[in-house]
C-alpha cells in the first residue's frame, strides 16, 4: 500500500513526548505509568506544579499508585526524585532521555532546574532505600500500621491462611508488602492464597515472590494471576525438557529467572536450549543450558529462527575453513550436536 499522509486541524498548542521515550521506555509500562509520566510532562511543559494527591484524584488512582508508578521510571532512569531533610518527596527531575547510560557525576546532576523540573509537594514520607529492600520496622510502626481500619482483616486473613497465630515478624512483612511495594489489600491476600497454595507459608518466601511481582509491574490480583501462570507454566515446561520431574531448587529457579528476566528469552528459546542441552550430557544440565543461552544472548538470538541463521552461518564457515582443535570459539561450541561437547562438559565440571 502507499504511504499516508496524517494532517489535523488541531491548535498549535501541544505537549511534546521525545521519540526515545516512545521507541524505548513506552512498551514496558502499564497504564497507570503511562498516564502519569505523560502528566508529568504536560505540566511540564505548562510549567505548572503538582502534588501526588492531585495526580492521584486525576486519574482515580490512590497517592500508593502513584508514589509506585514515579519508583518505576526512576528506576528506569527517566525521571529523577528528590526529598528533603524529613524524607519528604520534594522535586521530580525530568531526566534527558538521550543521555541516559552516560557516565557524569552525581554531582554534575542539578538539584533544581525550573526549565526541566516539576516541583512535588506531598506529605507523603519515602524511605530513602532500595525499592524492594525490607526496611527495619519498628514496634511503633507496627502499632501505626494497626490502626488502619483494614489491618486486622488483613491479618486475620492471613492467619485462616496460615492456620496459626501471626508472630509481629509476620506481621512486619505484611507491613512490608502495604508500605513498601505499594501492594492494596487485595493484592497481599492474592499473595498469601498463592503461596499458601503452594505448600509455602514462610513470609520470607512470601517476601521474595511479593518482590518478584513489584519488579514485574504487578498491581492486581488479575495482573499476578497472568504472571504467575506464565511464570509457573514456563518453569515447570523448562523442567521437564531438562529430564526434571521434582520441585525446581533455588539454584535452578535462579537460572531460568536468568533466561527469562535477564536475557529476555521466550520459553521456546530455552526450550531449544534444554533440547540441545539433553542430547549432550545428563550431568550439570543447567549449567550446560546456561552456557548456550549465554552465547545465544550474546550472539544477539531473540527468536528461534535467529537459532537456526546462527547454525547455518557456522556450518558454511565449518565446511569453509576446518576449525583447528581447541579454536572453536565459545558459541560455536553449542550451536550443533557435532561440536566439542565434551570439551565443554570438562570445563563445567571444573567450575562444579
Amino acid at each position: 500500500m502507499g504511504r499516508i499522509m496524517l494532517t489535523n486541524d488541531c491548535r498549535p498548542e501541544a505537549t511534546v513526548i521525545s521519540n526515545i521515550f516512545i521507541d524505548q521506555y513506552m512498551k514496558d509500562a502499564n497504564d497507570a505509568q503511562l498516564k502519569i509520566y505523560l502528566y508529568l510532562v504536560r505540566m511540564l511543559q505548562a510549567h505548572g506544579d503538582v502534588s501526588i494527591s492531585q495526580i492521584a484524584d486525576c486519574f482515580n488512582h490512590t497517592e500508593k499508585d502513584v508514589l509506585r508508578a514515579l519508583r518505576y521510571w526512576e528506576k528506569c532512569g527517566v525521571l529523577t526524585l528528590s526529598y528533603d531533610s524529613d524524607r519528604n518527596l520534594q522535586q521530580i527531575h525530568m531526566n534527558d532521555l538521550s543521555r541516559i547510560g552516560e557516565a557524569r557525576p552525581a554531582a554534575a546532576k542539578p538539584l533544581f532546574d525550573p526549565s526541566s523540573s516539576v516541583a512535588v509537594i506531598s506529605r507523603q514520607a519515602i524511605p530513602l532505600l532500595s525499592p524492594y529492600e525490607k526496611p527495619s520496622y519498628s514496634l511503633d510502626d507496627l502499632k501505626e500500621f494497626g490502626k488502619r481500619e483494614s489491618t486486622a482483616q488483613l491479618f486475620y486473613i492471613a492467619e485462616q491462611y496460615l492456620g496459626r497465630t501471626l508472630s509481629s515478624s509476620d506481621m512486619k512483612s505484611i507491613l512490608f508488602f502495604s508500605d513498601k511495594l505499594q501492594f492494596s489489600d487485595e493484592l497481599i491476600d492474592y499473595l498469601l492464597q498463592y503461596c499458601v497454595e503452594r505448600g509455602k507459608k514462610d513470609f520470607r518466601y512470601m517476601e521474595k515472590v511479593a518482590v518478584s511481582w513489584a519488579q514485574a509491574g504487578v498491581t492486581t490480583s488479575e495482573e499476578a494471576r497472568r504472571h504467575s501462570s506464565r511464570y509457573d507454566k514456563s518453569v515447570y515446561s523448562i523442567m521437564n525438557a531438562l529430564g526434571k520431574t521434582s520441585t525446581p531448587t533455588q539454584s535452578e529457579v535462579s537460572y531460568i529467572r536468568r533466561w527469562m528476566e535477564e536475557y529476555g528469552f521466550e520459553t521456546d528459546v530455552i526450550l531449544e536450549a534444554c533440547e540441545r542441552t539433553v542430547l549432550a550430557t545428563d550431568k550439570h544440565r543447567f549449567a550446560y543450558a546456561d552456557s548456550i543461552l549465554a552465547a545465544w544472548h550474546k550472539a544477539g538470538v531473540h527468536h528461534v529462527s535467529d537459532i537456526a541463521g546462527l547454525d547455518s552461518s557456522y556450518q558454511k564457515a565449518k565446511s569453509a575453513k576446518p576449525a583447528k582443535t581447541g579454536s572453536i570459539s565459545e558459541y560455536n561450541r553449542f550451536m550443533h550436536n557435532d561440536y566439542d561437547f565434551e570439551a565443554l562438559e570438562k570445563a563445567l565440571l571444573k567450575e562444579n
